[in-house]
């Protein structure tokens, strides 16, 4: 949730979550419910482990607890290989603008509050990219 209580805004496609206007991929939506808590739970753990790492200055933990976010991450299918196979590209760490969602996310930023924050698919078209 943001700090205005809004829901977060995710793509049309389930694909991506949009933080300050950069798209961050989503979880695999695949992975069956068991599996996906313990990735997150170790996630969240090895998260802690960074924060303390971090505080006591060690760096050989803070580099082993880095490691283990960044393999929950690609077991959650956040990073590393896309979790889709339609060919795709990943726009991981994109400016929305910048991407064949430029279009969706202009029309549903536009909308007021109270507006749903979902738009029609069909609205993913490409945009011709500004010079």
């Amino acid at each position: 949730m943001s700090k205005t209580g809004d829901a977060p805004l995710i793509t049309p496609d389930g694909r991506y979550l949009v933080v300050r206007g950069r798209l961050w991929r989503c979880a695999n939506p695949h992975l069956d419910p068991e599996t996906r808590e313990g990735l997150v739970r170790e996630l969240m753990a090895a998260r802690r482990s960074v924060g303390q790492a971090r505080r006591s200055g060690d760096h050989d933990a803070l580099r082993e607890a880095g490691a283990r976010v960044h393999a929950a991450k690609v077991a959650l299918g956040e990073r590393g290989p896309v979790w889709w196979d339609d060919g795709a590209p990943d726009q991981n760490r994109h400016l929305v603008r910048n991407t064949l969602y430029a279009s969706w996310y202009e029309a549903v930023t536009a909308a007021p509050r109270s507006a749903p924050r979902t738009a029609d698919p069909s609205a993913l078209r490409p945009r011709p990219r500004k010079r």
